[in-house]
Formats: structure tokens, sequence, C-alpha cells
């Protein structure tokens, strides 16, 4: 029997739990694929180890850069990252859509006296003018319809001089269509966007070392594989909220299968990614600072 697909056990429909490897019935795997289909995050586990690392590159990034300032950390999800720029930040506020995380988040670090969580829809930002030194938003503006104006929010909350980080994909490394993401920027158009709001920026690109290239080369070939069965091209047309479910469970099988066959996959850490200021389309995020005038 393969994990992750559903069989027939007697007159019980089963499911192998890709995770664990225990089989359990039809309705807990309704509520369990239910569950890993409301949001895209970026949790800590062997399988998944890679994309965290990918992910907390940015909040290892913004240290040094947010050491004693006050902070605003939109698309804060779980908070792992908020939490790690705590200890350098004087003040720092998570931001989130989604009320029972924040609920989640305020009650697990209560304890951080620097630390408070905000729960709104953005934009706007529900701040004030001037209102920080530094906003990041990491792998959070592809989610979001209103872009520019998000960028623009930034920009307004921020102190004169402050900087805004942003994280997001590289469209042009895509090779599939992620039903989570609204849009996925390239460089050119996240040049053409910022320089429409601001002079006083940069983009950089984050790159990785041969570990981690080696392991995007076997995830395209289990993407492209994947993508064969696709022969109309469904996945680039169907309505997101079709795609959640199937794209969240594929992607938690490839992912533990990738575990399985690659081996340096655990091992890789955020010191095997770098960023870079060249060769950008090569690159597997964007990374975009900019400073608001003074």
């Amino acid at each position: 029997m393969k994990r992750g697909f559903l069989l027939k056990n007697g007159i019980q429909p089963v499911f192998c739990l890709p995770e664990t490897g225990r089989y359990v019935r039809r309705a807990f795997v309704i509520d369990y694929i239910c569950a890993m289909s409301t949001h895209e995050r970026a949790h800590q586990d062997e399988a998944n180890n890679v994309t965290y690392q990918r992910c907390q590159f940015a909040y290892e990034f913004a240290r040094p850069r947010i050491k004693g300032k006050t902070v605003l950390d939109v698309g804060c999800g779980n908070a792992y990252g908020t939490v790690l720029m705590a200890e350098d930040a004087a003040e720092i506020n998570g931001l989130d859509y989604d009320s029972g995380t924040i609920s989640s988040n305020r009650e697990r670090y209560k304890d951080k006296t620097n630390l408070r969580f905000h729960q709104a829809e953005i934009p706007p930002l529900p701040f004030g003018d001037a209102s920080f030194d530094v906003v990041t938003a990491f792998q959070f503006i592809e989610h979001i319809h209103r872009r520019k104006e998000f960028i623009a929010e930034c920009l307004r909350v921020l102190k004169p001089g402050g900087e805004v980080i942003i994280t997001t994909p590289n469209a042009t490394k895509s090779l599939a269509r992620n039903p989570f993401h609204v849009h996925e920027y390239t460089f050119a158009e996240m040049k053409e966007e910022v320089g429409s709001l601001t002079p006083d920026f940069e983009l950089k690109g984050l790159n990785g070392n041969e570990k981690v290239n080696g392991y995007y080369r076997e995830n395209g070939k289990f993407v492209r594989m994947i993508l064969r069965w696709d022969v109309l091209g469904l996945h680039r047309r169907l309505p997101s909220s079709w795609l959640t479910v199937p794209y969240n469970a594929v992607t938690s099988i490839m992912r533990k299968k990738l575990k399985d066959s690659v081996s340096q996959t655990t091992g890789i850490t955020t010191a095997d990614f770098y960023l870079q200021s060249d060769h950008l389309e090569e690159c597997w995020d964007i990374y975009l600072i900019a400073v608001k005038p003074e």
C-alpha cells in the first residue's frame, strides 16, 4: 500500500497519513485535509525543513537591521519569526488576518513584554503615520490583491529614514501555480512597482548552495512528473479555491518523498542560503529593501 492514497479495507475507506504512516478512517481524512488547506504556513518539521530554513533566513537577515527599533511584522502567522526578531527589537508588533492565530499567539507569548499582536484585513494598515522604524513582510505580499497599496501603506507607517523589508517568491522559478498566491512577482515587476512609490530602494535575490539547489532540482522533477497528468493545464485555469486541498495533499506527499530520497533535506540550514545582487533571475526569492525619504 502506498502512503497518501485512499484505499479500500473491507467496507471502510482508509487513508495513510504521509507524516506518520498511520492508517485512519475517511471521516478523519476529511477533517485532516480541510484543516491543512486553511492556510499556507511554513511549519518546522523534517519534511518541510528546506522551506522552513528558506523562510527563516529572512528573519536572520532582518535581526541586525531592527536592533533597538520599533518593528511591525506583517503576515506574522504563528509568529516563530516574530518571536526571534523580538530578541533584538525594542518593540515588535505582529499583524495577521486570522483572529484564531492572533488569539493563540497572544496566549502563547504573553510573557514577552516587547511583543504585541494585532488582527486586521489589509491594506490599509491599522496604524498611524510614522509609527515604526522598520516594517517586515516576509512571504506575504503574493497573497493579497492590493499589493501596490500595501507597499505604499508600509512606507506611510514608517518614520522618515525607516526601512521596509519585503520578501516574495521569484515568479520565474515557479514551475506550477500555487493556489494560495494571488500574484507572484518577477524582479522587473517589483522594480517598476516600487520605483513608482519611492526612489530609494534596492533588490537582492536569495539563492542557495549546491545542497539547496540539488534539493530543488529533485523537487522540480517531481513537479514535472505530476504536471504530465494535467494535459489540459487545469492547475492554471481552475479557481484557486478548488485547488488548495489537492495542492496541499500533493505537496505534503512530495516533501515526505523528497526527505526520504534526498539525503541533505534535513541537514540544510539558513547558512546554506545567501543573498546576491546580480543574476537575479537565477534566485529563488526577491528581497526588497526600501527606505522612506527623510
